[in-house]
């Protein structure tokens, strides 16, 4: 089992920035490749970011491209999104996710073997 809880979320004007983070406990960290995904009211999970296991390799969905950042530090058991330049339209329910893949993880939320609780982001415009 891996344990995973978010945080750092909460309410920014558009165009600021916020930092989330999701702490990981429980089996290794450095075995999982870990995903950030985000759900609006009435819309479905989508997919925002992904790591591989060594913090080498990302990627991301286009519209976050240029804006947001996603890192790990292993020796902390923590993954990190950072989020710079923030829209109204990024307003959702943040979840990081594990899957059991040291190559980077995939778009698809059920590809993922372990989620955290969520973290509210709201940007006002």
């Amino acid at each position: 089992q891996v344990q995973l809880v978010e945080s750092g979320g909460g309410l920014v004007q558009a165009g600021g920035s916020l930092r989330l983070s999701c702490a990981a406990s429980g089996r290794t960290f450095s075995n999982y490749a870990m995903g950030w995904f985000r759900q609006a009211p009435g819309k479905e999970r989508d997919f925002v970011a992904t790591i591989n296991w060594s913090g080498g390799s990302a990627y991301y969905v286009d519209s976050v491209k240029g804006r947001f950042t996603v890192s790990r530090d292993n020796a902390n058991n923590t993954v990190y999104l950072q989020m710079n330049s923030l829209k109204p339209e990024d307003t959702a329910v943040y979840y990081c996710a594990a899957s059991n893949t040291r190559s980077l993880g995939s778009n698809w939320p059920g590809a993922y073997d372990y989620w955290g609780q969520g973290t509210q982001v709201t940007v006002s415009s």
